[in-house]
Parts: structure tokens; sequence; C-alpha cells
């Protein structure tokens, strides 16, 4: 918990806040960065969450997010977010995709959040942080693009590392692979012997662990080969 005596100065930051927050198309959430918990949230979405503020004043950050959020969103925009609060820099904000799951609903919904830092201690460190979120419509092509977008950036964090093993040489076959390219005429292109291209197709498949077509074509498509 936050000290007693930044207490004060936390209330008049939230009410001045919570004086405006209804008037506003999206949520807001006040987080503490020290353990990531949540101080503040306006109405708008407790009511969707189906919570009091008391009760998601006391979940911790983790029980917070496994209970609300797809915990593969997470991995991708927390780390930004902690890094936004490193660089400590009042004109910064991190804008990100995310799913949400409101009281006793089975379904995510998509909402695009920004985050910045909202007050600082005596010595100028963040101590809190704040996000407005807004629900994306579930029919608006927007939603579509983020579940997409969202889906390439996990695939990418889960692949790096295969992705890393290719050499110079195995990234020129898996693009020209991608694009459809025969053996033959890839090794026409690269002025190398057929045999030589069906060695590297076959280093390819094993260091990214996959004989799909589909997925060595996803891998050139997301780590921008093609």
């Amino acid at each position: 918990m936050l000290s007693s005596s930044k207490n004060q100065r936390i209330e008049e930051s939230i009410a001045s806040i919570s004086s405006i927050a209804e008037f506003l198309p999206g949520v807001i959430i006040i987080h503490e960065i020290k353990d990531g918990s949540v101080v503040w949230m306006s109405n708008s979405g407790l009511l969707k969450l189906g919570v009091s503020l008391d009760e998601i004043k006391g979940l911790t950050a983790e029980e917070y997010y496994s209970r609300f959020f797809n915990s593969e969103d997470t991995q991708d925009y927390v780390p930004k977010i902690m890094e936004l609060i490193q660089r400590n820099n009042d004109e910064e904000t991190v804008t990100y995709f995310q799913q949400v799951k409101f009281d006793k609903a089975d379904d995510f919904h998509w909402h695009m959040s920004s985050t910045k830092i909202f007050m600082r201690d005596e010595n100028n460190n963040p101590i809190l942080i704040i996000t407005i979120s807004f629900p994306l419509d579930p029919k608006h092509h927007l939603s579509n693009k983020a579940g997409r977008l969202m889906e390439e950036n996990n695939f990418l964090r889960r692949n790096h590392k295969l992705y890393t093993k290719l050499s110079y040489r195995e990234l020129e076959v898996l693009r020209l692979l991608a694009l459809g390219k025969s053996a033959t005429d890839t090794a026409s292109e690269l002025f190398i012997s057929l045999n030589t291209v069906e060695t590297h197709r076959k280093n390819i498949k094993l260091k990214l662990n996959t004989k799909s077509y589909f997925e060595l074509c996803q891998f050139a498509r997301i780590f921008d080969l093609v």
C-alpha cells in the first residue's frame, strides 16, 4: 500500500479524475506502480467487470490480470508499460490492444488502451499510472484487425528464438519458398545447386520445428521476409 503521507495528494488527484470520468467514452483505471494493484477505477469499468471498487482494490496484480484479461495479451503489453515507467517521461504514452472479460461472460472483448505516468513522489519517482480504455465495436473491422495483430505478435514472441537460428542463406531460401518459388527456381535465383537448396529447406524445417508449408509462410510473413 501507499504510505499515509501521500494519501491526501492521491485522493485529490483521483477526485479530479473522478469528477469527469463518467463524461468520458472510455474506462479510467489508476494503478499503483509499486505492486501493480488498482487504486481506482471509474464506475463504468466496475459495472462491466461486476465488482465494487473495494473488491478490485483488494486484488493483487496477478489476480486482476488473470481474472479479467487474456494472459497471452498481457505478456505483450505489460512489459511495454514497465519500460514506460522506467523511462519516466511525462509526454510519453503506451497504446495497445487488450482483451477484457466482463462479469459472468465467457468471451473476451477487444479494447484499445493508452497508459501514461499519472503521479510522482517528492523525488520525482513515478508512483501511479493512469490508463484509459476504449471498447471496440465487435462488428467493426478494427476488432478483427486487433485480433489478427495480436495473433501475429504472439506468434512472433513465441517463435523469435527459433527464427534467430536461421542463417542468412536460409532466410533467403525461406523467403523464396514463401513466395511460391520452386527448388529449381530458388537454385537459379541464388546461384546455388538444387541439392544445396533442398539441404537448406530441410534445415529450415528442423530449426523452425515445422513441416507445414503454411507455418513456414507464416514465419516469412510475420518476420517481414515477404
